[in-house]
């Protein structure tokens, strides 16, 4: 059977504001589609693995983090493991409240938001570390996020993100018949229209095989680079810096 073709569309939420009843209730349904989707544990398991820096806190930036909820579950997973964290939730909308921030806190990460167009975060000169060299983020996390960008903006955020980070994680939606076969049923959680229509756009623009590998910059790193289908519904990429830039 020809593989789906992969299409990219604006997604209604995308372009409704922060406080519209349709977008909140749709910002609801989304945590219901993560749990579906297994995402918190898909991102827990990936991160769980990777080695930690020694004798400081931990340095992720999660890109289109919306209000902050997924990575709160993550955290709370890998607390045990990532006790001091220093996490900044990148989002173009301000979605993420005082409690979600306390919340963190008593886990002993340190959130903080920007508000910011990743585009925008891509095109500024990457900010160097404490030592005036070096990648700004330990780690980036990025979740139903990659799927709404076109080959050519993709590719110019991924170089960004190879030149800021040693570690890099993104779980996407799986572009195959029987995702969308399911996308078409998310009713059934009591999803609204907004998510209902968003989800078959989802699929049409999700990923498959190793696009996201064909898309990441040969930046004069050694990259590890792992990409599959992972759950019932998702697509996992992620890299690892093996040396220097």
């Amino acid at each position: 059977m020809k593989p789906l073709p992969r299409i990219v569309q604006a997604e209604t939420l995308d372009g409704l504001a922060e406080d519209d009843p349709d977008a909140m209730r749709s910002r609801r349904d989304l945590r219901r589609v993560h749990r579906v989707m297994g995402s918190c544990s898909m991102l827990s398991r990936i991160l769980r693995a990777w080695a930690l820096p020694r004798g400081r806190a931990l340095r992720v930036l999660e890109l289109g983090a919306g209000d902050g909820s997924l990575m709160l579950r993550v955290a709370r997973a890998l607390a045990p493991r990532w006790p001091r964290v220093e996490l900044t939730l990148l989002d173009r909308q301000a979605l993420v409240g005082p409690a979600t921030l306390r919340r963190y806190a008593s886990l002993g990460w340190t959130a903080t938001t920007s508000r910011t167009d990743v585009l925008d975060w891509a095109a500024a000169e990457p900010r160097a570390d404490a030592g005036g060299s070096g990648p700004r983020w330990d780690a980036i996390v990025a979740n139903l996020f990659l799927h709404h960008f076109p080959e050519r903006e993709l590719a110019g955020l991924l170089r960004a993100v190879a030149a800021r980070c040693d570690h890099f994680v993104a779980c996407e939606p799986r572009r195959a018949r029987s995702a969308l076969v399911a996308s078409h049923l998310i009713g059934a959680i009591g999803a609204n229209a907004v998510t209902r229509e968003d989800a078959v756009l989802s699929v049409h623009a999700g990923f498959r095989g190793r696009e996201l590998s064909a898309l990441w910059p040969a930046d004069g790193s050694a990259w590890t680079l792992r990409e599959r289908p992972a759950g019932a519904f998702s697509h996992c990429f992620h890299a690892v810096r093996e040396g220097p830039g």
